[in-house]
């Protein structure tokens, strides 16, 4: 089997898309066609069942693909050992979430610009199941996730930190009488009682789009608790839902992360409610991934810098 047929079974299966294939690759159509044809050819064994305009892993492709993987692995290994054993290089792509690339990856995407030059990091942005699904597949090479569970099927995980949540106002709401620092059901010195989340059952929500993690356990939390889904003004970004809140437009439950600067200069205000749930940040990849030099100094770098960052002051 010549390593390239292999590359170009592994992209097809991987996108299960000859013509997306080709575009990334760089290749026409055609070459791709015959080159799977040649790999299938060789093992005698079809590998895709073409189904239309679709096609799919045949058992035989499914039992390859592992293999196909574990080979191009080390032969990427291989090359960087013995071309370039003193600088690490290659490329990763990297699957994360908006507010964890805003507001905890530059430390660690600055460190890698400036100490590892040759290292060349595609970031794509997609929330939960998309970048859990693309490291399975193995489109992404690692993942930054913000989810409750620390385990994922198929894929190995390290938690960096706890991720606070915060439900956030203009100055002036009327929610904000109560304490941020009151534990709930407490009485505050002001006199008023933190936040249950009954109180939330009539108040304007802003927030992310469906599938941002804290929105979604937001949302189940006010529907089992009062037994109607929560109306929500939906924004593309934490940016511009933080702009909606400080505006006027409602109350939102956002990364603490994201609002420090808000808080500090008060252009939001904490209100007093507790979450009932908790997220972590994690890095994933693939399970049984053979990592490459330059993949484990990512992650090694991406646990040390992310705990410096979160570490409480002495």
């Amino acid at each position: 089997m010549e390593l390239r047929l292999l590359v170009t079974f592994e992209k097809v299966a991987t996108v299960l898309s000859f013509t997306r294939a080709a575009a990334e690759l760089k290749y026409a159509q055609s070459s791709v066609t015959s080159q799977i044809r040649a790999l299938e050819s060789s093992l005698g064994a079809e590998l895709f069942d073409r189904l239309g305009s679709r096609i799919r892993l045949t058992e035989a492709g499914e039992r390859l693909l592992p293999y196909a993987r574990q080979i191009i692995e080390l032969t990427d290994e291989a090359r960087a050992a013995v071309t370039d054993a003193e600088e690490p290089s290659g490329t990763l792509t990297v699957g994360t979430m908006e507010s964890l690339t805003s507001y905890r990856l530059p430390p660690l995407l600055e460190l890698f610009h400036h100490r590892y030059p040759k290292v060349r990091l595609s970031l794509r942005t997609t929330i939960g199941d998309g970048t859990r699904e693309a490291l399975r597949q193995g489109t992404f090479d690692v993942g930054f996730l913000m989810e409750p569970e620390t385990e994922h099927a198929g894929l190995e995980s390290r938690v960096l930190a706890p991720e606070p949540l915060v439900l956030v106002a203009a100055p002036g709401h009327p929610l904000a009488e109560a304490a941020p620092d009151a534990a709930p059901g407490a009485e505050t010195g002001s006199g008023a009682a933190a936040l249950r989340t009954e109180d939330l059952a009539a108040v304007q929500l802003v927030g992310t789009e469906p599938g941002c993690p804290y929105r979604d356990l937001f949302e189940s939390e006010l529907t089992e608790r009062t037994g109607t889904p929560p109306p929500f003004m939906e924004f593309g970004t934490i940016e511009a839902t933080k702009r909606g809140v400080a505006g006027g437009l409602g109350v939102a439950l956002l990364p603490r992360m994201a609002v420090v600067g808000e808080l500090t200069s008060g252009a939001l205000t904490e209100l007093a409610w507790e979450p009932p749930f908790r997220l972590y940040t994690q890095v994933a990849w693939r399970a049984g991934k053979r990592l490459p030099r330059h993949l484990r100094l990512f992650i090694d770098s991406a646990v040390r810098l992310v705990r410096e960052q979160t570490a409480p002051l002495p």
